[in-house]
Order: C-alpha cells, then sequence, then structure tokens
C-alpha cells in the first residue's frame, strides 16, 4: 500500500495500546471499556513535552477520559470530545471529584438501607410485566434483577446534587457485569450461549464493593493529585466538526485513539447499560440515539444504496492523488472479495467512510494545535476480508496534506494471533502503532 520500510519498533511500551493499566488504577478502572488504552502513554508524554498547569492537552475521542483524567491527576489542563452520550456521561462522573464528602456519606448510606427495605417481589412483577428489554432480563438471575432496580430505584429516589446521584449509577453501572450470569465480557454479550457461571455474585454485595472502592480512589487521588487548579472541558460532540470553544492553535498537545478499522460497533458494546438505564430500549434507538453519532468503523453503521458509498471524498482525491488512488484500489478489491462471501459484509463502504471521517478530524485537530506541536494516536492496522490496509500510516499520509509536516510511526506489538486458530479469520500479521504527527 505506502512504503512504511522505515517503521520503529518500541517494544518496551507494548501496553500502551491496551486498558491492561488502568483496570488497576484508581478511577480509570470505575468502566471497564474495550477500546481504552494506557494512562501511562497519557503520563509519559505529559513528562515528555513538559506540560503543566499552562498546558492543554486535547483527545478528540476521549471515550471514558484516559487522556483527560491522567491530565487532571498531573495538574495539566485537558479538552475531551466525545460523541457516544453514554461515554460521556462515564467521564463526565469520573472527572468530577468536588463532592461534599459528608453528603456523599450519607447518600451511599441512604441508598444501601433504601435498596435493602425494597419489596423484591413487587420488583420482580415489574420486571415481568415488561420493565426491561428481553437482553436483560437474560443476563441477570432471578434473584439478582430486582435487586439492580432496587438499586437504581434507591439512587433515583436521593435528594441532594445530581453528581452524588451520578457518582452512585456509575458504581451500579459497574457492577452489572460483575454480577451478570450471562457472558457479557467485552465486546460482545451472549446470553443464550453462556447463561450460566459457576461463580454466583450477589447484587447487593457487590454494588456495596464498589460504592466502597470508588470512595476509596476518591479519597486517594485527592491526596496525591497537584492542589493547583486546573480546567477539564468535556464537549458532548462530533471529532469531525469545528471543536465548539476550542480557539485556533490553543492546544499544546493531542494524545488519542481513534476508533480503529476493525468492524467494532462501539454503539452496541453499551447495549447492556443503555437498556438497563433507559437510556434506550431498541435497536433502532441505540442507531438513532449513538450509532448514527459516531464516526464510521462498523458494517452496522452502513445501509447500502448506491454504488458512491464506496467512493473516497473529493477532499481526499484533491489532497492526495496518490492516497487517493490506493486506497480506492482496496475498496474495489473489497467490493468484489464481499461478494464471495457468505456474510457478505459492506466493508468496501465501511473503508472509505472511515477514511473521509478521519480526513475530517485531521483538519480539525490542525486547526486547534499549536504550531510545533504534536498529534500522537495510538492505531492498530487492518485487514477486512484479508485485504491489508496499513493504517497507521495512511492516517499519517493523510495528516500531511492537511499541513502537517512530518510523521514517525512506532510499533507497539503484534495484534491477532489469538485468532489464530479460527479458521473463518485472516491470516495476515497485524500490527498496533503509535503515530506521532508534527505541525
Amino acid at each position: 500500500m505506502l512504503d512504511y520500510k522505515d517503521l520503529r519498533v518500541a517494544e518496551a511500551q507494548a501496553d500502551y495500546g491496551s486498558f491492561k493499566d488502568s483496570v488497576r488504577a484508581p478511577i480509570h478502572r470505575w468502566f471497564m471499556y474495550p477500546a481504552g488504552f494506557s494512562y501511562r502513554l497519557v503520563e509519559s508524554k505529559i513528562e515528555e513535552y513538559s506540560l503543566g498547569a499552562r498546558s492543554t492537552i486535547l483527545d478528540p475521542f476521549v471515550g471514558c477520559g484516559t487522556t483527560s483524567l491522567t491530565a487532571k491527576e498531573k495538574g495539566v489542563n485537558s479538552i475531551g470530545i466525545e460523541a457516544h452520550p453514554f461515554v460521556h456521561w462515564v467521564t463526565s462522573t469520573k472527572l468530577f471529584w468536588d463532592y461534599d464528602y459528608d453528603a456523599l456519606r450519607e447518600a451511599i448510606a441512604d441508598s444501601h438501607k433504601r435498596s435493602a427495605a425494597a419489596d423484591l417481589d413487587a420488583l420482580s412483577a415489574r420486571i415481568d410485566a415488561g420493565e426491561f428489554p428481553d437482553l436483560v432480563v437474560k443476563c441477570f438471575s432471578n434473584d439478582n434483577l430486582p435487586k439492580l432496580l432496587a438499586i437504581r430505584e434507591s439512587i433515583a429516589e436521593l435528594r441532594g446534587v445530581p453528581e452524588i446521584r451520578d457518582f452512585l449509577n456509575l458504581a451500579l453501572t459497574s457492577t452489572l457485569r460483575i454480577v451478570a450470569s450471562a457472558g457479557t465480557g467485552w465486546p460482545y454479550i451472549a446470553p443464550s450461549k453462556y447463561h450460566s457461571k459457576t461463580v454466583k455474585r450477589d447484587a447487593f454485595t457487590e454494588f456495596k464493593k464498589q460504592v466502597q472502592s470508588m470512595y476509596e480512589d476518591l479519597i486517594y487521588v485527592r491526596s496525591t493529585s497537584p492542589s493547583i487548579k486546573t480546567t477539564h472541558t468535556l464537549i458532548l460532540g462530533d471529532a469531525r466538526q469545528p471543536f465548539p470553544g476550542v480557539k485556533q492553535e490553543f492546544v499544546d498537545l493531542v494524545v488519542t485513539s481513534p476508533p480503529y478499522l476493525n468492524n467494532y460497533d462501539y454503539a452496541d458494546r453499551t447495549r447492556l447499560e443503555l437498556y438497563f438505564f433507559g437510556w434506550a430500549s431498541s435497536w433502532s434507538d441505540i442507531t438513532e440515539q449513538v450509532r448514527d453519532k459516531l464516526m464510521m468503523a462498523a458494517t452496522t453503521q452502513v445501509t447500502r444504496t448506491s454504488d458512491r458509498q464506496t467512493s473516497l471524498s473529493d477532499e481526499i482525491r484533491e489532497a492526495s492523488p496518490r492516497v487517493y488512488e490506493r486506497l480506492s484500489t482496496v475498496i474495489r478489491e473489497l467490493s468484489q472479495v464481499r461478494l464471495t462471501k457468505g456474510g457478505k459484509k459492506n466493508y468496501d463502504i465501511m473503508v472509505a467512510g472511515y477514511f473521509n471521517d478521519i480526513f475530517q478530524v485531521l483538519q480539525q485537530v490542525y486547526r486547534v494545535l499549536k504550531q510545533g506541536s504534536d498529534f500522537i494516536l495510538v492505531l492498530g492496522d487492518s485487514a477486512p476480508y484479508g485485504v491489508y490496509i496499513p493504517t497507521d500510516f495512511v492516517i499519517a499520509e493523510l495528516a500531511l496534506c492537511c499541513g502537517f509536516k512530518a510523521y514517525q510511526v512506532e510499533m507497539l506489538r503484534r495484534r491477532g494471533d489469538k485468532w489464530s486458530a479460527n479458521t473463518q479469520r485472516h491470516k495476515v500479521a497485524l500490527r498496533e502503532s503509535i503515530v506521532t504527527i508534527g505541525k
């Protein structure tokens, strides 16, 4: 595809592209997301670029807040942009630490008391009457689902500041997959196949554990974080559009991990939580409220209506005829290969939409980044239906077309080895990389 003979290897940082470190880190661990990267990467870049209280770091795909949260812990201002409304709420809750801690402790005790006193039989009747979509009912035992509903109701009845209710609701969110009796591990929910687990966990007990753990995390970060006041703006919006309120050449560093070109449906990944809390009740709800707001990254976002959907934008063609032609060749190949596959997935449309979208993101980042500053991305390459695309290098080349001056690609790790036994999967070797693009 493109010439990537100068690929550098950064083996020592192999876990930077995964959520592995964050699973054990205070506050970061409050919600497990399948597309996270390591807070240690952000820490290392804050130190490398000597960022401080007068600096601002941006993440246009902030997700569950790794960049913004690390910036707050290190005394650096941050701006995060997230299009998924539920994930945006999760990050907003993680970033709020200014509680009245006496009121928080009182609310925690009150919530536990109300939950324990709930009429579980009445709540079971509500569940039988259709309180939840069928997916939620299948994911929990007959004992636990009424208890989870009792906890949700007890939080809703609390008086006081909404941030306390958010804190408790996030603890409940984190409890859901812990106590599920179905297979709810990332990335897929499979209640029909894994409806029985060997270990049974009680919802009341696990919720109390989660609340206590989160409370202790708050106490810890308040005692270890810089006393200097910093600002952390979180925008519910689209990274393809101008960033609201962010001035031109305002940002000192951008660190992000955009969606990989790997057909993950990021809207579907939170279906259990969206259904449980009533944010959505059907596939069409999720499409309208979440999926349609996200940049192209999955074939579930595609409805095939015309061949024009497989076209790259005129902007890309004018900016780089070379990249345009080589990507167009890949898209044409996918258009043919899909016809030989049982699923006939619309990877050709997905690829075209992905790079059209990412090109817009590059333009918006270029506008707000200071001259002489860097844009750092954690990226994985891709091979839909075995057709290889060096996504990291393609994005870097497109960045040059937007005005960026140079780039460097460092490989973090090899990917895809765990799927080697899957006869339905391609055998193309993949990697995960850090791409540093200079303005």
